[in-house]
């Protein structure tokens, strides 16, 4: 089994090992958690193109010592354009081709929002970036994940506009290992390195894209690129009995993802992995989803702020609930998502926790052939009738992506999260109560049976999967007590790639990767 990577120094953790190495080399220079990030994440988009990229967005959770934490909201509003009457003759938005892309990408604003936290100077951005350059220009093998997953999705992007020159080899889906090279996007990435972050929303390259997006009937124009800025928030905040936990603010999940561990916290449970654990878990779950789907989206739209949706007479009412014996009938619709989260700590005590994605598997499929930009679809999620998710201009879709931390109640400082959707505040309510409730070291916390309830992406579902390995006895008890079960084999790609990393206070740190990622957990 892998173990816990320890250190005195610094701790980085990626699901594929690629990009742990960039995060760490930069912390190794003498550089920070922050910087080593925003290596990492170029890197990533490069190397893991079907998870996230730059045409995609990205949330930030960053503690620094001493400090409260912040959070950055890199995620951009429709276009102008996308107006519910822009979507003629069709009954929900497109999930993929240029209809799909009507966001602006937000991550590469981001990147220099996080940046700008730092005090003073720091390492120029044309040094972060070139590793992921080299990457993209010289081209890296491509992963086992990528490859069947371009083969499961071929039908749905095979023509869409740029997708196949890129991502395909002839029409086909690449083998694993098959070179993957992004001459453009390595121009892209050297010129944002190079002139700075603005080059992609009002320079040449967002020249390039709008003309490209307006060409293939996209809404995105020139304009919605130039409005667009990243937004640094107070992060939501829970306290509990094992510290201060904090995730992002609406129109992300992260609401659900602090209310999942307020209500299970109120459940008194004190024995983990056993049926009182994940059945209190789900239960838990159940309620949380049910708020986040009636309630969350563009703030703006909102009803209720999201940190009043975790006051304490809130998570009091959704615990008394739950019944500690026989499961809630669940007939909810998942939510769609694929991301990537990272995670780092450096020598000074900064802890970041990082999320990047393009919503689903390669996204809109749609690809920019003069930039190598691929481009969300993170704006299907609108709906086209009336509520908190209907389409208009500048508003922001709702967004399954969510990054933790926790500032534990002895001094740890806590980054952890993972990619998959509708399984990432299940995935983090798994990992946060095995490690910080009951002591499960932090390596077995990720590598240990997991559940899903719904789905992460593949066909709608509202089964409860847990994997294998939980062992027959456990099996036999959910499903007893009333949870429609699919049992999958063990470290099954479904349960998502999750990771953590912790900052002790006397310098030690650790990392931990998942086992059904291509990842590495690194410390020094």
């Amino acid at each position: 089994m892998i173990e816990t990577a320890l250190g005195r120094r610094y701790a980085m953790t990626a699901p594929h090992r690629i990009a742990t190495k960039a995060g760490a080399d930069v912390m190794e220079a003498g550089g920070s958690a922050i910087e080593a990030m925003v290596a990492a994440a170029a890197m990533i988009s490069a190397v893991y193109p079907h998870m996230n990229g730059i045409g995609g967005d990205a949330f930030w959770l960053i503690k620094r010592p001493g400090q409260a934490p912040v959070s950055i909201m890199g995620c951009g509003g429709a276009a102008g354009l996308a107006t519910p009457e822009w979507y003629t003759n069709v009954d929900a938005i497109p999930s993929r081709g240029p209809k799909a892309a009507l966001t602006v990408p937000g991550a590469v604003g981001s990147w220099q929002a996080a940046l700008d936290q730092l005090p003073g100077g720091h390492i120029p951005l044309v040094d972060l970036l070139a590793p992921a350059v080299a990457a993209a220009r010289d081209g890296v093998a491509t992963s086992r994940h990528q490859a069947g997953l371009a083969a499961a999705k071929l039908d749905q992007l095979q023509d869409v506009p740029g997708f196949a020159e890129v991502f395909l080899d002839q029409g086909q889906a690449p083998t694993p290992g098959a070179v993957l090279r992004q001459t453009a996007l390595a121009a892209t990435l050297e010129t944002i390195g190079r002139d700075g972050v603005d080059s992609f929303y009002t320079g040449d390259i967002a020249q390039a894209m709008a003309a490209f997006l307006e060409q293939v009937g996209s809404p995105l124009r020139a304009g919605d690129l130039a409005a667009y800025a990243p937004k640094v928030a107070e992060p939501l905040s829970l306290k509990t009995k094992w510290g201060t936990l904090y995730n992002t603010q609406a129109p992300t999940q992260g609401m659900a993802s602090l209310a999942i561990l307020g209500i299970f916290e109120r459940l008194g449970i004190t024995t983990g992995e056993g049926f009182d654990h994940i059945h209190g878990a789900v239960e838990s779950i159940k309620r949380a989803y049910r708020v986040r789907n009636a309630e969350l989206g563009d703030p703006a739209h909102m009803r209720i702020a999201a940190q009043e949706l975790l006051q304490p007479e809130r998570l009091d009412a959704l615990a008394a609930e739950i019944d500690p014996k026989h499961a809630m009938d669940w007939p909810e619709v998942a939510q769609h998502g694929d991301t990537i989260w990272m995670g780092a700590a450096d020598a000074d005590g900064t802890v970041v926790s990082f999320i990047q994605s393009i919503f689903w598997e390669f996204g809109s499929g749609l690809t920019c052939p003069t930039t190598g930009v691929l481009f969300q679809n993170r704006g299907a999620d609108f709906t086209l009738t009336p509520g908190v998710n209907q389409l208009a201009p500048g508003k922001v879709p709702f967004h399954t992506l969510n990054p933790a931390l926790a500032e534990l109640s002895d001094g740890r400082v806590m980054a952890y999260g993972t990619q998959g959707g509708e399984g990432q505040p299940q995935t983090q309510a798994a990992i946060f109560t095995r490690y910080a409730a009951f002591d499960t070291p932090l390596q077995q916390a990720i590598t240990a049976p997991r559940w899903l309830l719904g789905k992460s992406w593949g066909e709608d579902s509202t089964t409860l999967k847990v994997e294998a390995d939980f062992g027959p006895e456990l099996i036999e008890a959910l499903r007893a007590a009333g949870h429609e079960l699919e049992v999958m084999p063990p470290h099954h790609g479904v349960m998502g790639q999750a990771g953590a990393v912790v900052r002790h206070n006397d310098g030690l740190v650790e990392a931990a990767t998942d086992p059904r990622s291509d990842g590495a957990g690194y410390a020094r």
